[in-house]
């Protein structure tokens, strides 16, 4: 752990850190997947600082924001817990993946998975409308099939943890949306799942990186208000044709930051 100097331009991550906030427990992320992009890009902090301090400004946004959605009815734990389980090992092996790679190969990395997964999202919401025009209702997946796509995307959002330092979001929204229960449902669910996959790589990355405490600290002065109320808003609007905009644009968004950050 360390203190970096302060410079007048960390005062934007007060600003940043709220927006991120309220996004995130409004859709059901922990936003690491935007700092990452940020302490890499604006403020060029080393990948490896950047990985550590992103789990660590997310912690407080997933807490809060699994809170304010179980306060709401918005989480399933059984099936949240088939992904927590299998995403602690994955956590745990991201984070040793770390060591293999030098910050370049982190950035490059974590911008080819960005761009892919952001294009696999835009394809299956678009599969998903085309559905919903023809009228097709596609029934809810139960037994052994939640806890086989349970297992397999929680696992995967687990490595995605440990490796980027991000909260795994994307395929845990993909496996979630996959076994099709309600988009609040998924939401207050996916930041559960977040949240402990943040801990359980947090923790290994406290044993092999370095952590940046001022900008944790500007990063979480505003997050923290900005989660509190994502939640909140959420339980007070109805969703409809709103959920597949919002899918369209976060995957447009991920292949942009993808692309930059590859050729940066």
């Amino acid at each position: 752990m360390f203190h970096s100097a302060f410079e007048l331009s960390y005062l934007w991550l007060i600003i940043i850190g709220f927006i991120i906030g309220f996004l995130a427990s409004f859709v059901g992320g922990g936003g690491g997947f935007c700092f990452i992009v940020i302490l890499i890009l604006l403020f060029r902090v080393p990948a490896h600082i950047a990985i550590t301090t992103s789990l660590s400004a997310t912690l407080p946004i997933c807490l809060v924001g699994t809170l304010g959605h179980y306060r709401y009815g918005n989480i399933d734990l059984q099936l949240g817990f088939i992904f927590i389980i299998t995403g602690i090992l994955g956590a745990i092996a991201g984070a040793y993946l770390t060591r293999l790679m030098t910050s370049e190969q982190l950035k490059n990395s974590f911008g080819a998975y960005s761009a892919l997964l952001g294009l696999l999202m835009m394809i299956g919401n678009m599969k998903k409308k085309r559905a919903e025009e023809r009228g097709i209702q596609l029934p809810e997946i139960t037994g052994a099939g939640k806890v086989t796509k349970g297992s397999f995307f929680g696992f995967l959002a687990g490595v995605i943890t440990g490796t980027f330092g991000t909260s795994g979001t994307a395929p845990v929204l993909a496996g979630l949306f996959a076994i099709r229960i309600p988009v609040k449902i998924v939401v207050g669910t996916s930041l559960m799942i977040a949240f402990v996959n943040t801990i359980s790589a947090l923790a290994a990355h406290f044993m092999i990186g370095q952590v940046d405490l001022t900008l944790i600290l500007f990063l979480t002065a505003g997050s923290v208000i900005g989660a509190l109320t994502g939640p909140k808003k959420l339980a007070g609007i109805k969703i409809g044709n709103a959920e597949y905009h919002i899918r369209k644009w976060y995957a447009v968004a991920m292949i942009a930051f993808g692309i930059v950050l590859i050729i940066s």
